[in-house]
């Protein structure tokens, strides 16, 4: 089995869906991930995503948008979110051809900071080219292609879990020496080598080690 992650986002023009767009451009909300998504009957989108920040603006943004038909949300600075919204535009063109598709997609899906999503999909070198003509076909997507290879979910499970920036950061922390017994290196010795502020740089850090962890006790 192979696998093949791409970055999938809406165009400098577009979105994936209207509702996307304002949580994406609200600067107290980090969307992190999607863990389950599923097209049901009548065009319906199910989600379970994972976001942190001010959850009480989350919730009236959702509850703002006349898309979104219900939401429910559990937790606090880091939370999970159940939703329910009317599918359109690129996120119903996805989820029709998935259900039509031998490819698996593997979870959680990772969110950019963008908005865009790193996906990493499962199966054969016809059914990727047949997403990448699919892409194309999708004037409202913009589709890079990551990486490829051979699927290994015990090498690679780990770090196809994290955003493209985050593994800059946690390669970078690991360089100098933020992990090392003892710690030789702070927030400001890792913001430093990315170039992003420190409390950008703990942020990133609080992340990634809370992502592989909860990888690792699941």
């Amino acid at each position: 089995m192979r696998y093949l992650t791409v970055r999938l986002g809406p165009t400098e023009n577009g979105a994936f869906h209207p509702v996307g767009k304002r949580l994406a451009d609200e600067p107290s909300i980090q969307r992190e991930a999607i863990h389950h998504i599923e097209l049901l009957a009548g065009g319906t989108v199910l989600t379970l995503a994972e976001g942190s920040g001010d959850r009480q603006r989350y919730e009236q943004l959702m509850a703002e948008s006349p898309h979104v038909d219900d939401v429910l949300v559990s937790g606090d600075e880091r939370w999970l979110a159940t939703s329910q919204f009317t599918a359109r535009g690129p996120v119903q063109q996805l989820l029709e051809w998935r259900q039509k598709s031998d490819l698996v997609v593997e979870m959680p899906i990772p969110i950019n900071d963008d908005g865009s999503m790193r996906i990493t999909y499962l199966g054969s070198e016809t059914d990727f080219q047949e997403l990448y003509d699919k892409s194309l076909d999708a004037t409202d997507l913009d589709f890079e292609v990551i990486e490829t290879g051979e699927y290994d979910p015990d090498v690679d499970t780990f770090l196809r879990g994290l955003t493209p920036r985050q593994q800059e950061v946690l390669q970078a922390a690991v360089e100098v020496g933020y992990y090392s017994e003892p710690r030789a290196a702070t927030h400001e010795d890792v913001a430093t080598a990315v170039g992003i502020a420190p409390t950008t740089a703990g942020s990133h850090l609080r992340k990634i080690e809370s992502r592989v962890f909860g990888a690792l006790v699941r």
